[in-house]
């Protein structure tokens, strides 16, 4: 597939979002038993400083950080609501039912996308949202069944509000595609600011034991809780968002295989069932994207 067109590397390199998110499982069981408040902090501080180290190698000043209120409440609100959100569904409701109500921002994106300027929702963009939606369904629940119980219901209201808040931050933002990628520098700084006094307000600090703990968060803090959100604000701002909307649905997929490849995973051919329904929901929702290349 050609990358030619700049909307084609701008979706693709919002792609690579996706790839540093399937870490996020393996280093977060690698980084030990720091509390989600605590851990969060210290990644979006590293995240912070990824922004700075580019801004300060592209010859950027600070004053990219110079945006108006809104932009701020979106940006910080979508970076601290969504995980202030998923800690607070995974304390007051199952993990696996948790996680799958979460996991809609995907498809979320693919709807609200249909009320932006220029944007238009065809069918084979929802058909390959709910055929990788299938696929994520598959891996997150290891082909069982689930059993919603309503006294979780604050907790999957919490995942469901996640599911919004995520999916509405990337469609936003593509709305706001003039303002610079560097300004996830501040996001993040503001974003590491308030999970510390989350932290501190309802956590007790607990700190790595060894070095590989250690090398986990940092891994975590410069890729999935890092790197990865500049390459998604740049991929949903100038990039194909219906396509990266149904392409997230590999990042639990890939996941898995990143569990099995570390040893703390077991093989089963629903793996391979789910993996081939996220491949063909992505190349359903890519029919545009590969008939232009």
């Amino acid at each position: 597939m050609s990358t030619g067109t700049p909307e084609n590397r701008a979706t693709l390199i919002g792609m690579i979002a996706i790839v540093l998110w399937s870490l996020l499982a393996l280093l977060t069981s690698l980084s030990g038993a720091i509390p989600p408040f605590q851990l969060t902090a210290i990644c979006f501080a590293l995240a912070s400083v990824i922004g700075i180290i580019g801004m300060v190698k592209t010859g950027k000043s600070i004053a990219a950080l110079r945006q108006p209120l809104h932009i701020w409440l979106l940006g910080v609100g979508g970076l601290f609501g969504y995980h202030f959100f998923y800690f607070t569904a995974l304390q007051n409701a199952p993990p696996i039912e948790a996680g799958l109500i979460a996991y809609l921002w995907p498809l979320l994106i693919i709807l609200f996308s249909a009320l932006l300027p220029g944007e238009k929702l065809r069918l084979h963009h929802l058909l390959g949202g709910f055929i990788g939606f299938s696929g994520a369904v598959l891996i997150i629940s290891k082909g069982g069944l689930f059993a919603f119980d309503s006294t979780h219901l604050w907790g999957y209201a919490a995942a469901g509000l996640c599911a919004i808040i995520w999916a509405a931050y990337s469609v936003l933002s593509r709305h706001f595609a003039t303002v610079s990628s560097e300004v996830v520098t501040g996001f993040c700084a503001l974003t590491a600011l308030l999970a510390a006094v989350a932290h501190l307000s309802l956590e007790t600090s607990i700190w790595p034991q060894n070095y590989g703990q250690g090398l986990a968060i940092l891994g975590l803090g410069l890729g999935p809780v890092g790197l990865a959100f500049y390459v998604w604000d740049h991929g949903v701002k100038r990039g194909n968002i219906q396509l990266l909307g149904a392409a997230s649905y590999a990042a639990p997929i890939l996941s898995t295989f990143a569990l099995l490849a570390a040893g703390q995973g077991e093989f089963s051919w629903i793996i391979i069932f789910a993996t081939l329904l996220v491949t063909l929901g992505a190349l359903v929702a890519a029919k545009d994207m590969i008939r232009k290349s």
